[in-house]
């Protein structure tokens, strides 16, 4: 029944998508038996085929390196079927009013007006030659007399242009591949290069004047797997650690994929440098990978989990719960667990994976909620879908006597492209409002 009602749905609108790409990429501006036709309709076969493989490998428990090999071309034309599909949308607007306009005429029709030229030319007034005189004796014709030239010879027809259709597809099909191409060149570079720096400042009233200026790195969404690996923790790493922080706050979303296939990508967190230590919350994706090992294996990597759990810090308390996603395992979000026993005068900074839980967070009296799992909406248009379904998508905000502070990540889920939301490592300054 979930299948009927999900997973066909679906995969419906995923092949009628490869459909419409179909007729606008190649049907529209091919001929029909010409070998760019048989090259385009195979492409736009086995692509689609890619990314099902790419989005299922990991569930279906294929080997890693299979994983690896399916993951770059798999996403990556995801991530261009995107682009593609809103390109041809706005061509098709270019599409109708090109195809409205009157084609310009060549010659005028016949019977029109315009004179025309026919048989041999002269240079001067025609004049008609004098008839022979009768006698041998002939007048020697003046020298003024006109030329006849040699009849012109025809130019030859220009080249036949394309079809006024086949026109218009081509250089809409052109425009559209080609901003799709830059848009996921431009965000595949963007993730690529790493995380860039954020800062911002966090007032609390309940922290003291001795932990005025307390900063605290914050990181989400790192998504080591197929794709990022090693290289991009390495980046991630070096970007914090330049920063000098007093805590690291690494909020969910670490992995995407088991600890036997991921442990030496995550092993550059053994350098991760701070006075006060780093910490780990964990987020949907460790639920979806295995949470249990994983929270076992950053905790030999030098960073302490937070499993509902609080830790009290020189002029503050830091507190941490599982993520939603946890549930399904009976190991969900436990506020009571995590809190009680505190000591209501001391300011507390809660580390939640999912932004949503902002309303139990206020109900209990935290000063600061950190939270990631948006990706700033990781790549336009989807920056409307991650507002619209989250409190906030990024940045700091206010709710009630709470303040929640959301990073973009530091990595991708999927496509490894980032488009008008890059990736952030936030360093928050705690400030005290105390004299």
């Amino acid at each position: 029944m979930i299948f009927a009602l999900i997973v066909v749905p679906v995969l419906g609108l995923f092949f009628g998508v490869h459909r419409y790409l179909w007729c606008r990429l190649v049907r529209d501006t091919t001929t029909p038996g010409g070998r760019p036709r048989r090259v385009g309709t195979a492409a736009l076969f086995v692509l689609p085929l890619l990314a099902l493989g790419a989005l299922l490998a990991g569930r279906a428990g294929l080997p890693f390196l299979l994983q690896q090999l399916l993951a770059w071309p798999g996403y990556l034309w995801l991530a261009l079927v995107l682009y593609l599909v809103l390109g041809l949308l706005a061509g098709e607007a270019v599409r109708a009013v090109w195809l409205r306009v009157p084609a310009r005429r060549r010659d005028r029709e016949p019977g029109d007006g315009r004179p025309t030229t026919a048989g041999p030319t002269t240079v001067g007034p025609a004049v008609p030659a004098p008839a022979p005189a009768p006698d041998a004796r002939r007048a020697p014709v003046p020298s003024s007399s006109p030329t006849l030239l040699p009849p012109r010879t025809p130019a030859l027809p220009p080249l036949p242009a394309p079809p006024r259709r086949l026109f218009v597809a081509r250089a809409v099909a052109a425009g559209a591949s080609l901003a799709a191409t830059a848009a996921v060149g431009y965000g595949t570079a963007t993730t690529l290069r790493g995380p860039v720096v954020k800062r911002v400042t966090v007032p609390l009233a309940k922290l003291p004047r001795s932990a005025h200026g307390f900063r605290i790195a914050v990181v989400s969404d790192i998504h080591l797997g197929p794709i990022l690996g090693r290289a991009h923790t390495r980046r991630v790493v070096e970007t914090i650690n330049r920063t000098s922080p007093d805590l690291i706050a690494v909020v969910g979303d670490l992995v995407d994929g088991s600890v036997a296939d991921l442990a030496p990508a995550a092993e550059p967190l053994r350098a991760l440098r701070s006075r006060h230590g780093a910490y780990f919350v964990t987020g949907n994706h460790e639920y979806y990978s295995g949470a249990a090992p994983w929270v076992d294996h950053v905790r030999e990597l030098g960073v302490h989990p937070l499993e509902n759990a609080r830790t009290e810090l020189p002029g503050f308390d830091l507190a941490g719960i599982n993520d939603l996603a946890g549930q399904t395992e009976h190991a969900g979000p436990d506020y009571e667990r995590a809190l009680d026993g505190r000591d209501p005068a001391r300011a507390v900074v809660l580390m939640a994976h999912q932004p949503v839980t902002i309303h139990d967070t206020v109900r209990h009296g935290v000063d600061l909620q950190l939270s990631g799992h948006t990706h700033g909406g990781q790549m336009w248009p989807f920056t409307y879908v991650a507002a619209a379904t989250n409190p906030t998508v990024a940045g700091l905000a206010r709710y009630g006597d709470t303040q929640l502070y959301v990073t973009r990540g530091a990595g991708a889920w999927g496509p490894p492209v980032r488009l008008g939301a890059p990736p952030d490592v936030t360093v928050v300054e705690l400030a005290s409002l105390r004299a």
